[in-house]
């Protein structure tokens, strides 16, 4: 049989995702694994976050805490993130495991006993005071161009010049604002440039899609060149060689990531009991490895990682597809985290179900060119293809049946069988070898067209023969009609089912209360079997109107957000800054919550006692949108604590707690540690 391994690029675990990277490397994937599941191909899928490199670094450092503490935070997030959403990973793992470790400095191995790794002297720029080179983006200096003092590493904010960072004049540390200086250090460098000639070989031989082999031959045309893969850094995978100069060196962030797909599936058939398992796919011949990307990640999929593995002593398949897609902007702009106008996915299943985000991502699929999210356009395909049509056939219909012909399919009678009823028939077999088609060349923007479709024939055929009013005179031709509806309902579903797993599900159980989805084989199914007299369940509401109120609510705070962003970048003028002696006249300390309450008739207040050193204080503040009064208590808490007492709907409140708000979300300033409550927060 034939074994397939799916990939999707590694999620940075810097951060929580958005929708744009579920559209892009995500949901295809998933889309395609279902349908090959279904096709019962002996199919994995494999995925984990990619938790090394400096921004992590940044970040840890900006919070005061480890870029362990930073990975683990937002691997368990986007992890659980996944899981709502609905991708089925067999496995999700990361690349701080030892078997990643491990895999990858054999990979380094083997690539420098064969040759294919090589040295160099760089200059970089050196603090003094920490001991330590410094990557470009913890420097900062004055721009060569135009004199900015404020230049960055890498960059010039203000000119926009790309920088190399010993350009800079006076280059500083960001983080402790020490003066910089220049210093030798050896680097290892993978020699991209020995392994053209094979690379160019293998890849004019992929039928890949179009945006992904121009882009490669692009770079073959100006000849493949040698890359850095190792950093003088503290957090990654240490570079294994005995060499004195490989000391305080670790593995680039975009070497070792790409192997990942290598050490999780080695981690998941340790996982399954066979821990050789994972050669019966990464070292067939016959296995298909698909990764799916997004553009920005072509060179890295379909050149450096290639040459990785051809650079093997060890043998390895190479690719065989990457459905690379293009970018998802959000009303009409770029996804931007720093202008905030990303829509995360855990703030989008606040309001909606999965199904919702996975049917709109896949109707807009961006696919080979980019595509766009609009909040009012997702209202509209929503309520006027998901609702309207498939769910409005599924309602009608089994509605129907289950009230006239004793809860069961009725059976079809082939002598009362009309041309328009053999035509929709024949529509049913079409639509399954179409959409396995489309699905198999990961076409799902097409996919989800057809099905559509189907559905909407299915609507016209109901409405047209007017099953309500002919059951009074022909019931067996009504009989035919609803069965035939039932058996394309039940198409739908399964085409629908790696679309919209859930709901799919629920659609093919009302119809068939025997088997589920997951075993149908649709391999062998050129048509839906005959369905007489099978019992049908009462058909409960699958979906719910978007309502306009909830795409306004969802407008305004994707909006207020982008204006808090943008406020907060803005230079604040000498009017809008205040003195010292303003801000210490706020006394804020440390309570802690001892005891919460829900205020009856109050959607949003809760009313809480809260210690602050010897005294206990009622506060009641709008917390219940975001906390429960249960997950409140216990917690420590920054308290305005000479505030003028208040009354709030007939309740005395002596202070006001601190909060970050973000849209909708509120979050409490709490504190961790040792620290007691009465403390002065100065």
């Amino acid at each position: 049989m034939e074994k397939i391994i799916v990939t999707s690029a590694l999620p940075y675990a810097n951060g929580p995702i958005h929708i744009g990277h579920i559209a892009g490397a995500y949901l295809p994937a998933d889309i395609y694994v279902r349908f090959q599941k279904l096709m019962k191909k002996d199919v994995i899928y494999i995925c984990g976050s990619d938790e090394h490199g400096v921004p992590i670094t940044i970040n840890a450092d900006k919070l005061g805490i480890t870029p362990k503490e930073v990975v683990d935070k937002y691997h368990k997030n986007i992890k659980e993130s996944f899981e709502k959403m609905n991708i089925g990973f067999d496995i999700f793992s990361r690349t701080t495991t030892e078997i990643h470790k491990k895999t990858s400095q054999k990979f380094f191995t083997e690539l420098f006993e064969n040759g294919y790794i090589t040295t160099d002297i760089e200059k970089q720029l050196y603090c003094e005071d920490n001991k330590k080179f410094l990557p470009d983006r913890y420097i900062e200096g004055t721009c060569p161009h135009c004199g900015n003092l404020n230049a960055r590493g890498d960059e010039c904010p203000k000119c926009g010049k790309w920088l190399e960072a010993v350009e800079l004049k006076n280059p500083r540390s960001n983080l402790c604002k020490s003066p910089l200086v220049i210093k030798e250090t050896k680097h290892w460098y993978l020699s991209l440039d020995k392994l053209q000639a094979k690379l160019e070989e293998w890849i004019n031989s992929k039928p890949w899609k179009e945006n992904v082999k121009n882009f490669v031959l692009g770079w073959f045309k100006e000849g493949l060149q040698k890359r850095p893969i190792t950093r003088d850094l503290n957090w990654g995978i240490p570079v294994p060689l005995s060499d004195e100069d490989a000391k305080g060196k670790v593995l680039y962030v975009w070497f070792d990531a790409p192997i990942g797909y290598l050490s999780n599936t080695i981690e998941w058939a340790e996982k399954s009991g066979n821990p050789e398992k994972w050669k019966d796919y990464w070292q067939n011949p016959e296995t298909r490895l698909v990764h799916f990307i997004g553009k920005d990640n072509i060179p890295f999929h379909a050149i450096v990682w290639p040459a990785m593995l051809l650079g093997q002593k060890t043998k390895y398949i190479l690719p065989s597809e990457i459905p690379a897609n293009e970018h998802l902007s959000v009303e009409g702009e770029k996804i931007s985290t720093s202008r905030g106008n990303a829509i995360w996915v855990d703030e989008f299943l606040e309001h909606f179900p999965s199904d919702y985000l996975r049917f709109y991502l896949a109707s807009k699929a961006p696919e080979n060119k980019d595509s766009d999210f609009s909040w009012k356009v997702f209202q509209e395909i929503i309520n006027n293809e998901l609702i309207n049509v498939t769910a409005n056939l599924f309602n009608r219909v089994l509605t129907f049946a289950y009230g006239n012909f004793d809860q069961k399919v009725p059976s079809l009678t082939e002598s009362k069988l009309q041309d328009e009823d053999r035509k929709i028939l024949a529509v049913i077999q079409k639509t399954l070898k179409e959409a396995k088609e489309l699905y198999s060349t990961y076409r799902v923007r097409d996919v989800s067209r057809v099905i559509l479709e189907l559905a909407r024939q299915g609507n016209q055929y109901f409405q047209e023969h007017e099953p309500w009013k002919l059951i009074k005179t022909d019931r067996e031709k009504v009989g035919n009609i609803i069965h035939i509806c039932i058996r394309l309902i039940e198409a739908v579903s399964i085409l629908y089912y790696p679309i919209i797993p859930e709901s799919a599900s629920l659609m093919f159980e009302a119809l068939d209360k025997k088997r589920k989805i997951q075993e149908i084989d649709l391999s062998s199914l050129v048509d839906i079997a005959d369905a007489s007299e099978r019992p049908i369940e009462k058909p409960a509401p699958l979906f719910k109107k978007v309502e306009d109120k909830e795409i306004e609510a969802r407008i305004k705070s994707l909006e207020e957000r982008m204006k808090s962003v943008s406020e907060a970048e803005t230079p604040k003028t000498e009017d809008s800054l205040i003195d010292i002696a303003d801000f210490k006249k706020c006394v804020l300390k440390i309570g802690k919550v001892l005891e919460a309450e829900k205020v009856p008739k109050s959607s949003k207040l809760i009313k809480m006692q809260v210690k602050i050193g010897a005294e206990i204080r009622q506060i009641v503040g709008g917390l219940a949108p975001s906390y429960t009064p249960e997950t409140l208590i216990g917690k420590k808490v920054a308290v305005v604590s000479n505030l003028k007492p208040a009354v709030l709907m007939g309740l005395k409140s002596e202070g006001m707690l601190l909060a970050a708000k973000m849209g909708d979300k509120l979050e409490l300033l709490t504190m961790n540690g040792d620290i007691e409550d009465g403390a002065t927060i100065s």
